[in-house]
């Protein structure tokens, strides 16, 4: 069903056999009717150009060609210039910025890869998954499994700090008991050392002086015990360092090096076959600029070229070149048969078929070296972490195992100094003080213990609101899970859905042409697609494939299954059409450009075309077809008529 209402105009200049032309088209079907060398297919050329499409030959004696494409109130240019070598470079503002997908389903021109895939028997399902970037697809899965296993991770290790709550809030509860008790220790303590106080008969200054010493030796015992809470927290640390240098080393055991240089020689391979990859290139471009201008010839009859080889021979030339079945060789002069001229270009097509094949090839074959190369990296780059965490715990060992002997020379400083205010004491005292003594080492100690509990237990409440804070974003990472998890799902189901699409898509339409059609003997003709295990570079995967069916009835009504290979010619022609109207829907190319080329169908009979053009049109805005005057007669006349060019 056409939307467009706009008028699209065309300006061209100097494609294909077009010296200088202005064409416009209506939404719809337009019919270019004519003879043979009537540049109907170097207009339909000079439209692809101006959609985007690069296989399209500029006019033999000219340098540059442009064409202009309107459609209401915007405009697209291309401009087409031969460089040095004879290739052609395109510039300008085309329709679309990349051409794939329209260049195999919706300019179906004779040399179309996806009307020629029947009758050379190509991979079909590669033809309909070309423009689908399964590679990128792949890879996107891959990284979106990644992601997911490091969510779950992360769940997982969410769900094991959830479960040590429960301890930890024992934990806490326990130490707060501990505390309160403590205080409660103390503060009788304390009473203990004021009632004693009051009942020694010392005097004032004897007093004051034995205070002051026992303050002293009370400061000088609890840095005594800090110090030793210290040591054995480093000590801990050192032996949990000590473990994890061990496995750390055991682990660096294990990863086996990259083979020395390896990296480099696969780079060195990967741009060996790059270079290759431009060479075939280069080569598969030449092919096209020599396949695309040999058509022209064909078609257009030689034009100028041909003019000049005949020398001045009488008569038109045209009449001269289509006349039966002989044309002028456009390269020597002589006059050649038709059928070797179009031979020699089904080997061209050919070769540069297999050019194709070899360049997907060699690709394979690069991103196999690439896979590689990464996981020698990966394999590099986990060895270095490792060997980094090595250092890393070596060198915080020995850090730790100095402040140990740092510490423990501050605790035998500690040590004597105690001693020595013990001492000092003991000279202040009489027997009566001996209880006051014992009573402040016991209180210096509750005042430890008591430091100690509320460090504890501001440890254990930092621990608790960090598992706390931590466990806040499960919602978060369960949503972000369930994010990837419908990404996964809808990357995964993309191929296999693109692929049953196009097997519904071509069964359901080339039924419903067959029947149109009305093809006596051919009761059907549809793909089966199945999955086989085929080698992709090292390793083996499976894959879809799409086997064509014919199936024929005999005269008494017996149908048996036929080969592609004994098609009629027009039966090939209506297959290969219908394979790319399926590839047009599959992949929505209507949304992406609004014009359906065709041309080259003369090997279909006069009512099939007209019947087989209405079909095929009720999809696009603008389908524009070359018809000989013939077979366009049979067309409705609502259907405009382009007879000059």
């Amino acid at each position: 069903m056409q939307t467009a209402t706009e008028t699209a105009d065309v300006s061209v200049r100097n494609v294909g056999g077009i010296e200088e032309a202005e064409v416009s088209f209506d939404p719809g079907v337009t019919v270019l009717a004519g003879r043979n060398a009537t540049n109907r297919t170097s207009l339909l050329q000079a439209v692809m150009a101006a959609l985007g499409s690069n296989n399209v030959s500029l006019k033999a004696d000219a340098d540059e060609g442009e064409v202009e494409l309107t459609i209401g109130d915007e405009t697209y240019t291309r401009t087409l210039t031969r460089g040095p070598s004879g290739t052609v470079r395109f510039e300008g503002d085309p329709y679309l910025e990349d051409p794939e997908v329209a260049d195999l389903f919706a300019f179906l021109l004779e040399s179309n890869e996806a009307r020629r895939a029947v009758e050379r028997g190509d991979d079909l399902r590669e033809l309909i998954m070309r423009p689908v970037d399964t590679t990128a697809i792949e890879s996107r899965i891959d990284e979106l499994e990644a992601e997911r296993r490091r969510i779950d991770e992360r769940l997982d290790e969410l769900s094991e700090l959830s479960q040590e709550l429960p301890a930890l809030e024992q934990r806490r509860r326990t130490i707060e008991e501990r505390i309160e008790e403590t205080r409660a220790e103390l503060e009788a303590k304390e009473q203990e050392i004021e009632d004693a106080d009051r009942d020694l008969g010392t005097t004032r200054d004897e007093k004051r002086e034995l205070d002051g010493k026992l303050e002293e030796l009370r400061g000088a015992r609890s840095d005594l015990e800090g110090v030793r809470f210290r040591l054995e927290s480093e000590r801990d640390s050192i032996d949990a360092l000590e473990s994890e240098l061990e496995q750390l080393e055991s682990e660096l055991d294990e990863l086996p090096a990259a083979p020395a240089g390896e990296v480099r020689e696969l780079e060195g391979r990967v741009e060996e076959l790059r270079e290759r990859k431009r060479a075939v290139d280069s080569t598969v471009n030449e092919l096209q600029t020599v396949v695309q201008f040999n058509e022209e010839m064909l078609e257009d009859g030689g034009g100028d070229v041909a003019a000049a080889l005949q020398d001045g021979e009488s008569g038109s030339v045209t009449d001269q070149l289509v006349a039966g079945d002989d044309v002028i060789c456009w390269t020597c002069g002589t006059e050649v048969d038709r059928g070797q001229v179009e031979d020699t270009l089904d080997q061209l097509r050919e070769l540069r078929r297999s050019k194709l094949e070899e360049r997907r090839e060699i690709e394979s074959r690069i991103d196999d070296l690439e896979t590689e190369k990464l996981t020698y990296e990966e394999k590099q780059r986990q060895l270095d972490q490792v060997e980094r965490r090595v250092t890393r715990t070596r060198e915080e060992l020995e850090r730790r195992e100095d402040r140990v002997d740092d510490l423990q020379a501050e605790r035998s400083s500690l040590e004597d100094r105690v001693e020595e205010l013990e001492a000092q004491v003991e000279e202040l005292e009489d027997e009566s003080h001996t209880e006051l003594l014992d009573l402040h080492k016991e209180a210096n100690q509750l005042e430890f213990d008591l430091g100690r509990l509320e460090s504890e237990l501001e440890d254990v409440e930092d621990e608790i609101d960090g598992i706390d804070e931590q466990l806040d974003r499960r919602d978060d990472l369960e949503a972000q899970r369930e994010e990837v998890n419908d990404e996964l799902e809808g990357l995964r189901t993309r191929i296999d859905d693109t692929e049953r699409e196009a097997v519904e898509q071509f069964n359901s339409h080339i039924e419903t042409v067959l029947g149109i059609l009305e093809y006596g003997n051919l009761e059907r003709v549809w793909i089966e697609r199945r999955q086989q295990t085929v080698r992709e570079g090292r390793r083996k995967v499976e894959r879809s494939t799409f086997d064509l069916h014919i199936v024929r009835t005999t005269d008494d009504g017996r149908t048996y299954e036929d080969t592609v290979d004994h098609l009629s010619e027009s039966e090939r022609e209506v297959v290969g059409i219908v394979f790319a109207l399926a590839g047009y829907l599959v992949h929505d190319v209507h949304e992406q450009v609004p014009f359906m080329l065709l041309d080259s169908l003369e090997a279909i009979d006069s009512e099939r075309i007209a019947d087989l053009v209405e079909y095929v049109s009720a999809h696009a805005d603008y389908t524009v077809t070359a018809l000989l005057p013939e077979d366009a007669s049979a067309l409705g006349e609502e259907h405009p008529r382009i007879t000059q060019i």
